[in-house]
């Protein structure tokens, strides 16, 4: 046998497993070999030590090391002159290396050395979880945990690209091509075996990664505005006593139907002081005044928050906490005064508000007590989505910031369920870390942190429609965490169910048309009524060449347009607010429909397109009521009816430096694109978001 170490250069993809004893290494190994039509790699030692055995059942001693070493290494170049792209390894010199570190308490520098340079595209870690088997060569059974915690450790401490496979064998199979697959397409796009493993183990789904980079080398087709929506031109208004009449029939129909509240909660409250941030970064106590501050950055709103502190619901808190700290707090100028309360607001170790979620922070000051957020949402929840005596409420959260959530539902919720007498269930679910992006630069090539490690960023809210595809509800309504409202819960209760009395009122309809095609009682006459229908009331029309269609295509085509999920959106008078409006959008196949479109994603440099997003009169609020089941009862995929093309491209400046990633169309923008969509006018009483710290200084937020 040549006694040679060296691994032989290859573009062939290899694989190696690796574990302790009978671990399935093998079996996997020749089930993958097979899969694949391709060569694997027996374990040189197995026959080595047979051999031994059989001869003077001597075992395995430290002077075998050596041998199985340049016995596997000859092994594994021989197989790799047949293998056809991949090249399966039963075992490696990492194992040998080991087994010696852990049977003789030395590992040869030879071998040492060489199996930290023998490279494999990835490791599988085979998992202990099942059946030890025993045969003449194997050690025992006792402290497996041990031995694959040493195998683990092993793998991270040489930086080796690794994943473990868990399971039986089928299901290790299913998962090992899975990955091979996703490795394969990795490799083909320049990515490393560590980035694959690093992508894999952040959950971030392989093939939208692979979209992500095609849309940061492509760009993103804008929308193509054809008008703004207006009232009596795709948007719906009602005076006060058809909302009341609305929310009548609401009240009549809500105890058939199952009933929930869906609130986006996750992050932080960094863009809520962002500005308070910036302060802190930038100014100095010591070498300039915090007038001189403003002048030298030109800030309007830190002297709003300065001037009317004391108006803010949190001030008392943080008054007092000031004075326990600084005991000659009156006796400080001014400036000193104001520096040390915001820096106190946002230290981490005192209030540390702008890495809380909105849904925790003081918002309005009753009389008696201070509320936040939650509380509100609590409190509208029992006055309008509530049903039998039951309310379901369902907040999308960071996982980081559960306990925060918990905590404060559980002092807050009993009060509230005894004031109404109705029962409220609270439930969680997390933004999908598979959605998120990954950061590039201007190059478009793959922005990493100061430890190497690839930039992820969340993929903006429309990553919920997965959160809002998995509940089950007849009607959902849809509002964002910080947009509530100190008082006037009438006011909110009676829009909220005017919204939803619509929604009943036009689904009911659509669901008589769809139950009577399914019976086949839907008659030629009728094409007229619904295609009338859909135009009036759900802003839809029919092909132009639909006349042309035989009856059969035209009931198809019907039935297509109606058997979608319906939202109905509030939509309150521009008043120059950030965000999405209503407008009627032409698609790259020339349907017309009406949508909710952000600024970003107008062409700009086109005169006439500014010139109608200018002319915009509304604005959305995130003032949705959903219906996400279909006439026999089923939950629609909501997944179906995204237009993917609807994303975002956003920069960022991080070190000084641009930085784009990808948003998902947006949850009430691209990802509900699909849907049946009604807007209808509401007043400005329902919008109140808070966006930053100085909006719940308006009156909205500021006790009556």
């Amino acid at each position: 046998m040549e006694k040679n170490l060296r691994q032989q250069k290859t573009t062939i993809i290899k694989i190696a497993l690796f574990g302790p004893e009978s671990t399935g290494k093998t079996t996997l190994a020749k089930q993958l070999a097979a899969y694949y039509e391709t060569e694997w790699v027996p374990e040189f030692a197995r026959n080595y030590l047979q051999e031994k055995w059989e001869e003077n059942q001597h075992v395995c001693a430290a002077e075998d090391m050596m041998p199985i070493a340049y016995g596997q290494t000859a092994l594994e170049n021989e197989k790799l002159e047949t293998a056809v792209k991949y090249l399966f390894c039963d075992t490696n010199l990492m194992v040998t290396k080991v087994f010696s570190e852990m049977y003789y308490g030395f590992c040869d520098p030879l071998l040492h050395e060489a199996a930290l340079k023998h490279e494999y595209d990835l490791f599988f870690l085979t998992d202990i979880d099942v059946p030890w088997e025993k045969d003449d060569i194997r050690d025992t059974p006792n402290g497996r945990e041990t031995v694959f915690s040493k195998f683990k450790q092993t793998l991270i401490d040489t930086n080796k690209p690794f994943v473990t496979l868990s399971g039986d064998k089928e299901c290790r199979l299913a998962k090992a091509v899975s990955i091979i697959k996703n490795l394969t397409l990795a490799k083909e796009k320049g990515f490393s075996s560590n980035d694959f493993v690093e992508i894999y183990n952040h959950g971030t789904d392989f093939d939208n990664v692979f979209k992500q980079l095609e849309i940061f080398e492509n760009g993103i087709p804008k929308s193509y505005l054809l008008s703004p929506a207006t009232v009596n031109d795709g948007i719906l208004s009602l005076s006060e006593a058809q909302f009341q009449e609305k929310a009548a029939f609401y009240d009549s129909q809500k105890s058939k139907i199952k009933l929930k509240k869906f609130v986006p909660a996750s992050g932080a409250a960094s863009r809520m002081f962002k500005f308070l941030i910036a302060f802190l970064n930038d100014f100095d106590l010591n070498k300039e005044t915090i007038n001189a501050y403003i002048n030298r950055k030109k800030d309007s709103e830190l002297p709003i928050f300065i001037v009317a502190m004391e108006k803010f619901p949190f001030f008392k808190a943080v008054d007092k906490k000031l004075r326990e700290i600084y005991l000659d707090f009156d006796s400080l100028d001014r400036d000193q005064k104001n520096y040390y309360f915001i820096k106190l607001l946002l230290s981490s170790d005192y209030f540390d508000f702008a890495n809380k979620p909105k849904a925790v922070l003081p918002f309005h000051e009753y009389k008696s007590h201070i509320a936040i957020p939650i509380e509100e949402h609590l409190n509208e929840c029992v006055h309008y989505a509530a049903s039998g005596e039951i309310s379901n409420l369902h907040f999308t959260i960071s996982e980081a910031h559960q306990d925060l959530f918990e905590n404060a539902i559980s002092q807050l919720k009993q009060k509230i369920e005894n004031e109404s007498q109705i029962e409220i269930n609270v439930s969680y679910s997390y933004q999908s870390k598979r959605t998120d992006s990954v950061t590039v630069d201007l190059k478009n090539k793959l922005v990493r942190d100061k430890n190497d490690k690839i930039v992820f960023r969340p993929g903006g809210h429309g990553a919920l429609i997965e959160n809002l595809n998995r509940l089950d509800a007849d009607v959902i309504f849809i509002k964002n965490i910080d947009n509530v409202i100190q008082n006037h819960i009438d006011k909110t209760t009676l829009y909220k169910k005017g919204l939803a009395g619509i929604l009943i009122t036009v689904q009911q309809r659509i669901f008589e048309y769809l139950k009577a095609i399914e019976k086949n009682e839907f008659r030629k006459e009728d094409i007229a009524v619904i295609s009338l229908f859909l135009k009036e009331k759900l802003n839809t029309e029919v092909p132009r060449d639909f006349n042309k269609f035989t009856l059969e295509n035209q009931i198809e085509k019907i039935k297509e347009l109606l058997n979608r999920p319906i939202r109905v959106c509030g939509m309150v008078k521009n008043e120059g607010e950030p965000g999405g409006g209503p407008f009627w959008v032409m698609n790259d196949k020339g349907v017309t429909s009406l949508q909710i479109v952000e600024s970003s994603q107008v062409d700009l440099t086109n005169k006439k397109q500014q010139e109608i997003l200018a002319e915009a009169t509304h604005f959305n609020p995130v003032d949705l009521v959903c219906g996400i089941k279909n006439y026999k009862g089923e939950r629609f995929n909501l997944q179906e009816f995204v237009d993917e093309k609807a994303g975002f491209i956003v920069e960022k400046s991080v070190d000084g430096k641009i930085v784009k990633s990808y948003e998902l169309p947006g949850l009430w923008n691209g990802s509900m694109a699909n849907w049946l969509t009604v807007f209808v006018a509401v007043p400005l009483i329902t919008f109140n978001p808070v966006k930053t710290v100085n909006d719940l200084l308006k009156p909205a937020h500021q006790p009556q």
